[in-house]
């Protein structure tokens, strides 16, 4: 009261602030297309198929309402965890090899002293990144024909080798998938871990030459552990990647995932049962699943990298 009998006898007026001025209208109306995009083409999709995933859709968007049945039949499916474990069997490959060789290929180009040849090889390694994933499914259709006609298949029979069946035996076409996502990956990770390299402070290292550490060692105990957030985040986002695969193995394998279901990822078993089977609510059953597995992997990866943090 005191302060308030104060106030008055100085003038002082107390000003009602307004919830929303001008320039906060000014704001949502420039922003309104952003938003009603993001509730329309993100929000309300994401709704419509867990509502979707709870129903009978045979030949139609909507259906009867069949509870948890559709979930229970993906779950037994045996073609589903097929394509659960071709997923996994790819990515796990993709992103251990893919990380692991980007970040040694990082580090050789940064320790080029001359600058020309470093740009030169960051150039060589991001061109892969720019060409399209149809493209390369194409390319290496052709590198990889099982025949004699096939570019690798040509030069390994110089030295008495058979043809090998690249995209056509079983037991050898997904190691081909990891191949060519490793020539389409290298390079952007490749050029994520240059850019890292260089926030690593030069102290660390001229300290571990006072102590006598050789080359490796200084990589092994300072370049590692300091880049582990930046690894740590390469992994997460080769793991969402490679949980989505669809393009190059319909690209190569068809809807069927040849050969002998091989091929066959879960997206791909997502597209066959939407828009072969027209079982929309198996396929966004199914799609809640494939989400479900993606986020116990980030959350996993997270908890992991906070966990080392504090130890």
């Amino acid at each position: 009261m005191a302060s308030k009998a104060i106030s008055e006898q100085m003038g002082v007026k107390k000003v009602k602030k307004k919830i929303f001025s001008s320039r906060d209208w000014a704001g949502y109306i420039l922003s309104a297309p952003l938003i009603i995009g993001i509730f329309g083409f993100a929000i309300y999709p994401m709704v419509a198929a867990l509502i979707m995933s709870f129903q009978r859709t045979a030949n139609s968007l909507t259906g009867e309402w069949v509870g948890l049945s559709n979930y229970t039949y993906v779950l037994g499916d045996s073609l589903f965890w097929k394509a659960v474990y071709n997923t996994f069997y790819m990515g796990v490959l993709s992103v251990v090899l893919g990380v692991s060789l980007s970040f040694i290929l990082a580090t050789l180009i940064h320790n080029i002293p001359w600058l020309r040849w470093k740009n030169f090889f960051k150039g060589i390694y991001f061109l892969p990144n720019v060409v399209s994933l149809v493209a390369t499914s194409i390319l290496f259709t052709l590198l990889f024909n099982s025949g004699q006609g096939g570019i690798l298949n040509y030069f390994i029979g110089f030295f008495g080798f058979e043809p090998v069946g690249w995209f056509t035996d079983p037991s050898v076409a997904k190691f081909s998938i990891v191949l060519m996502t490793l020539w389409g990956m290298l390079g952007y990770n490749t050029i994520i871990f240059i850019a890292a390299l260089t926030s690593v402070p030069r102290d660390l290292y001229e300290a571990a030459e006072v102590d006598g550490a050789n080359w490796f060692k200084k990589w092994l105990f300072i370049t590692i552990p300091y880049l582990r957030p930046i690894i740590i985040f390469m992994v997460i986002m080769g793991t969402i990647t490679a949980m989505k695969r669809f393009t190059d193995v319909w690209l190569i394998g068809g809807t069927a995932g040849n050969p002998a279901g091989s091929l066959m990822t879960a997206v791909l078993y997502i597209y066959r049962n939407a828009f072969f089977s027209s079982e929309m609510g198996v396929a966004t059953a199914a799609s809640y699943l494939l989400f479900m597995m993606i986020l116990v992997l980030t959350v996993s990866l997270l908890l992991f990298n906070r966990k080392s943090n504090f130890d």
